[in-house]
């Protein structure tokens, strides 16, 4: 169905695809793997023509075609889903998935006709994604289904989806999987870039694994296994599994009272109350868009609380300010890298001292120091794998997984009493999740408390020593990860398990 020749495609002096030749058949569902960097992404904007490649060719049905434009993509039957969304925040659901497929004239647009299409598709995946809603005023999850529901809408024979199910719950994502398996039945092809090894195991046919821009690998899925795919793709062997002694909590860090937070349609925190304390990871897991976005930004200071209180230490911080609640100890790694996490535009020492610009080390008398920012970010970079290791990058050059990595390294570096942190390992490779996960715990057997929101079900069990189940702005439950199963805390999280004050 899809032949890439040879494929080539350098940024600079950065090597992006190296000679990469990837043969997807028709009717089948073939995932991508790799690393952060490893090239997985750019190949496939190649083919989908956001990128140019500056050697090799692609093939389609037996045909060499020439794609120069995500235009001439759609046009030859090749949708794309990207990691970041290409959305317009000011227009509506509708009016994103049609821009570019339009229906009726120029003056006179179908948007009926489309947004009840819209509406049946949505309803198909069971996304409950409301045509007339403005983008601006979804969550980041909703979205993402926004992502899926644009290429979905154009009827492509070639579907690519980057990191499809990163705000899917495990239900979901089965659901998701089926019309997958359906698409498949009828003829469509579909490839899936994914960290997921678990996903790839249980959806795709085969599999092309990618390493620092090359082609490593290409197997059968029935032929091999997760530690089989870990270890081609990082070229060592990759421990699958959180391993970490029982935690022993210690005095109480921070306690939430009855806080009410208001988000763009009413209360999206409805007097939540529970305790973190020093040596222990409390994990809150919910279907995105059920208020953990908007309690983790008023613990972080980025919001102001509707009612409640907020003590850190004892001390009550309601209403203190982002910075001064950094000043006393409280880092937050926040869920979207883009709005909240980076400064795109500015280079990575820039993006390095974000929080600390203004005080010791990094400033002294009123005027920073280059050798600490040098230091700083030199730091950050070796120790938390960021690629490529040049200070001088914007931070927007970086794969997602590295703009990741930049801001983990940033806010470990503050030994945070209290770590805040929401989608840890989102669009972050396996090295670099076995990484993170390892510092998680270690972060917490330093007696440090840590406050961790995951859309990952199995990442939120395995790292918590409590869990938190969110629905509707309230806690459905607390669930204890040894023994409760991942299927209870799904039921619980969609409002088919138990309630109870936490």
């Amino acid at each position: 169905m899809l032949e890439l020749k040879n494929i080539t495609k350098t940024f600079g002096t950065v090597v992006a695809n190296d000679n990469v030749s990837i043969t997807v058949h028709r009717g089948t569902i073939h995932a991508i793997v790799g690393e952060n960097g490893a090239g997985k992404s750019t190949v496939m904007r190649i083919a989908y023509g956001f990128y140019k490649a500056d050697s090799g060719e692609i093939w389609l049905d037996g045909s060499r075609v020439d794609i120069r434009s995500p235009h001439d993509a759609i046009a030859n039957g090749i949708g794309m889903v990207h990691q970041h969304f290409m959305l317009v925040d000011t227009m509506t659901v509708a009016e994103n998935i049609i821009l570019g497929a339009e229906t009726g004239t120029a003056t006179n647009l179908d948007l009926e006709r489309a947004n009840t299409e819209i509406k049946k598709l949505s309803d198909e995946l069971r996304l409950n994604v409301n045509p007339k809603a403005l983008i601006e005023d979804l969550s980041v999850g909703q979205q993402q289904r926004v992502e899926l529901l644009k290429a979905l809408y154009r009827d492509a024979e070639i579907l690519i989806l980057d990191e499809p199910t990163a705000v899917l719950s495990p239900q979901e994502v089965e659901e998701f999987f089926g019309i997958l398996r359906r698409m498949k039945g009828q003829g469509k092809t579909v490839i899936i870039i994914t960290h997921k090894l678990d996903e790839v195991l249980a959806i795709s046919d085969e599999v092309t694994v990618m390493r620092d821009g090359k082609v490593v690998g290409n197997v059968k899925t029935a032929e091999t296994d997760a530690r089989g795919l870990a270890r081609m793709i990082v070229g060592r062997d990759v421990l699958l599994r959180v391993e970490k002694d029982d935690a022993t909590p210690a005095n109480i860090v921070v306690s939430v009272k009855d806080l009410k937070v208001l988000g763009k349609h009413g209360l999206a925190v409805d007097g939540v109350s529970f305790d973190v304390r020093a040596g222990e990871i409390v994990g809150i897991a919910g279907i995105e868009g059920n208020g953990q976005t908007e309690l983790i930004e008023a613990l972080a200071g980025l919001c102001k609380p509707y009612g409640g209180r907020i003590e850190f230490e004892g001390r009550d911080v309601t209403n203190l300010s982002a910075r001064r609640l950094k000043e006393l100890g409280i880092a937050h790694i926040p869920e979207d890298r883009h709005r909240r996490g980076l400064l795109l535009n500015s280079d990575l020492s820039e993006n390095s001292v974000l929080g600390v610009h203004y005080r010791p080390p990094v400033a002294a008398s009123g005027f920073m120091s280059s050798n600490a920012i040098d230091k700083r970010v030199g730091e950050i970079l070796e120790n938390f794998d960021v690629r490529p290791r040049n200070p001088s990058l914007s931070a927007k050059s970086l794969s997602g997984g590295n703009q990741q990595k930049l801001i983990i390294g940033r806010e470990f570096e503050l030994d945070p009493k209290l770590l805040l942190v929401s989608q840890p390992t989102r669009g972050v490779d396996i090295g670099a999740i076995e990484f993170i996960h390892r510092k998680l715990i270690e972060l917490r057997d330093k007696g440090r408390a840590v406050l961790l929101v995951s859309a990952e079900l199995e990442e939120v069990t395995a790292l918590a020593d409590r869990l938190l189940v969110f629905r509707e702005g309230k806690i459905a439950g607390e669930a204890d990860p040894k023994t409760t199963s991942v299927e209870e805390i799904g039921l619980m999280m969609t409002g088919g398990g138990r309630q109870n004050d936490a």
